[in-house]
């Protein structure tokens, strides 16, 4: 489908140390002594898709070793934000929400705060260029806890601080991330209660590495109003991708409540939560009624971008103009944004980028 790089995008699930230019990593890993496993930019991100693709989130997890480890100064940050805002915008991202862990980034000695900072003025600057080279984007950044680590309140806390109004990289929300198996989201109840007492939206990782428990805590011990990823929520559907698929009742909460996924194709490939995009859940997902989003996740790590996403889903699961726009308009409308400016995204961006597509 030649329209798809044309065509507006909202992504919501992208990690910001996932995203980093092959480049980048060589020319910071330079800067701070970093021991790096290839020494040029093309070998380098053929490294980090093939180390990403073993099957395990666990091996998967690991490869972002090299990347935080290049991210601990003001400037790397601000740097990789800015790239980041540059390339989703050169993409045709009109809306990015990117998600990063604070508390990753302070091995240089920053603070928690100085970290989120820095992150916000890349991604100013970043929207500022895209907007000077005529391929304007909003972006907003989700401040994630490490589902294996106890700094999920204080976290939380941060995000209180700096929630702001989606400008400029401000912060909009909540995440936690990391080993999922063994680290069920309950673990960070208490930050949990504390974001929805102050109104800070949350988004959390569940049912990917780990199964229905995991999604099943997210949404009725946690709150969350997305989940990230969430592809396993298929073990709880008789007859998946068939027209008698009937929900279960996690199936069913998650859709009839409109809880959107956000689905992630060529990682959870990558991860082993999915044999393929043709046989990847979002499409049996989508018929049975449930919010569906499409998004890149780490897009250094699976060498991809919504593009890309968007013209897989096309050529191995069949999907239509109609159903890339319909996921669009979804991820636009579940974007931790206020409402007016969710609908001015969808009605001055949204459909009439796809329906310019169509003419």
């Amino acid at each position: 489908m030649r329209a798809i790089p044309s065509l507006p995008k909202v992504v919501l699930h992208d990690h910001l140390d996932g995203g980093l230019r092959p480049q980048t990593v060589l020319d910071l890993a330079a800067e701070v002594g970093h021991e790096l496993p290839a020494a040029t930019a093309d070998a380098l991100g053929r490294w980090f898709e093939e180390s990403a693709s073993s099957g395990t989130l666990v091996r998967y997890l690991e490869t972002f070793d090299h990347t935080t480890a290049v991210m601990q100064s003001a400037d790397a940050l601000r740097r990789v934000a800015r790239e980041s805002a540059l390339d989703l915008a050169a993409d045709g991202v009109v809306y990015a929400e990117q998600r990063y862990a604070p508390e990753q980034h302070l091995a240089g000695g920053l603070s928690l705060d100085e970290v989120v900072v820095a992150v916000q003025e890349g991604f100013a600057e970043g929207e500022r260029e895209a907007a000077e080279r005529g391929t304007p984007i909003r972006t907003g950044t989700l401040l994630t806890a490490m589902r294996h680590a106890d700094r999920g309140v204080e976290i939380a806390e941060l995000t209180v601080r700096h929630l702001g109004s989606a400008s400029g990289g401000s912060v909009v929300g909540f995440d936690i991330a990391g080993a999922e198996d063994g680290f069920p989201p309950e673990r960070h109840r208490e930050a949990f209660d504390l974001l929805h007492a102050a109104g800070v939206p949350v988004t959390i990782h569940a049912g990917e590495a780990a199964g229905l428990d995991s999604i099943h805590g997210a949404v009725h011990a946690c709150s969350a109003q997305r989940i990230g990823h969430g592809v396993r929520l298929l073990e709880d559907v008789e007859g998946a991708g068939t027209p008698q698929a009937s929900p279960g009742p996690l199936a069913a909460w998650v859709r009839d409540r409109r809880l959107p996924l956000e689905l992630c194709p060529s990682s959870n490939v990558q991860t082993g939560a999915a044999t393929s995009v043709a046989e990847h859940g979002i499409s049996a997902l989508r018929d049975l009624g449930v919010v569906v989003t499409v998004n890149t996740d780490n897009r250094l790590m699976s060498a991809t971008t919504m593009s890309r996403e968007m013209e897989l889903l096309v050529r191995e699961a069949g999907w239509t103009l109609e159903d890339l726009e319909a996921a669009t308009v979804a991820a636009a409308r579940t974007a931790f944004l206020p409402h007016p400016v969710r609908e001015v995204l969808v009605e001055e961006l949204v459909r009439p980028g796809f329906a310019a597509a169509r003419g």
